[in-house]
């Protein structure tokens, strides 16, 4: 069961806003040795959770919304060429223009938006 938007709102306004960056620093850090790029994906595939507490049932992808379908995932491979050449940049830049976004109460959704996103902008998981 998800929690309520209540506590969601309240993890993010104690908690989220702040543990996010953090996470994805950590996740970030676990992407330059070859061998932790699993746990640094597995983090950044959980930042919608530790924003705001969204249950991964609820993120849809940017493609396909019946997206826990594990058919309507990319292949591993394709998967891993995207990482490689173009979501590792790719996701560290949309970390940014969220941050921007942030920094703003009116761009404050749009960033959230974006940050919901990200796992599928690193590595096309879909959830």
């Amino acid at each position: 069961m998800a929690p309520n938007i209540v506590l969601r709102a309240a993890w993010f306004l104690l908690v989220g806003w702040w543990l996010t960056p953090v996470v994805l620093f950590i996740a970030w850090l676990l992407h330059v040795p070859i061998v932790t790029i699993p746990l640094g994906i597995k983090l950044v595939n959980q930042t919608p959770r530790v924003l705001t507490l969204k249950p991964p049932s609820e993120v849809s992808g940017l493609r396909d919304p019946d997206a826990a379908d594990p058919s309507s995932q990319y292949p591993l491979l394709v998967r891993a060429v995207w990482f490689v050449f173009v979501g590792s940049w790719l996701s560290l830049t949309w970390v940014g223009v969220a941050a921007l976004f942030a920094v703003t109460i009116v761009g404050l959704p749009v960033a959230i938006w974006l940050l919901n996103r990200l796992p599928f902008v690193l590595s096309l998981y879909r959830y």
